[in-house]
């Protein structure tokens, strides 16, 4: 089954956070507290997917009051955190929204990431994922974490699924 086959599967889009959501740089603060960058055209892209019936969550090992303020601005419900072993969380996700893999795409850009990469239905990296992660998925984006990468995901899947093209026309003028 070629990628386009696969993205038109999909129901449930998971995001790893450090790395695909953010460039994987964490600013520790002289107070302890953290901060990171999240790119806005992802966040456009996760909200206009929702809106458009797709499940969005983010699978992150790391716990982060940044992540979940940016998940709660963005409506993601689906927010898993804190993790030691990723694919016991994305087995419980599947359990919970009674999902088979073949419904879930999944972008993940490290080794920690490859046991729900091998599993979900369509598996994809950024395009400055880890080399051994990057042979082994689907589809790498051609943008890298933080920098768009999500969205690319989002748009290929919505276009796969013929919803790309209705969701632009709330935001384009009609034809004269």
């Amino acid at each position: 089954m070629d990628t386009v086959d696969k993205a038109a599967r999909v129901r449930l889009v998971l995001f790893d956070v450090d790395g695909v959501l953010t460039d994987g740089t964490v600013v520790v603060h002289s107070d302890g507290s953290e901060s990171k960058a999240f790119h806005i055209r992802d966040g456009a892209a996760i909200v206009l997917a929702q809106r458009a019936g797709l499940t969005v969550g983010f699978l992150s090992a790391r716990s982060s009051g940044a992540t979940t303020h940016r998940a709660a601005q963005l409506g993601v419900r689906l927010l898993v955190q804190g993790v030691s072993r990723k694919l016991d969380a994305y087995e419980r996700i599947l359990r919970d929204t009674g999902l088979e893999d073949e419904a879930v795409a999944y972008m993940g850009d490290d080794f920690l990431d490859l046991p729900v990469l091998l599993r979900a239905g369509l598996s994809a990296a950024p395009a400055d994922g880890a080399p051994d992660v990057c042979r082994r998925v689907d589809w790498v984006s051609p943008l890298g974490g933080g920098r768009g990468a999500a969205r690319s995901l989002l748009e290929m899947v919505l276009r796969a699924q013929d919803r790309w093209d209705a969701l632009l026309t709330e935001y384009t003028p009609p034809s004269a």
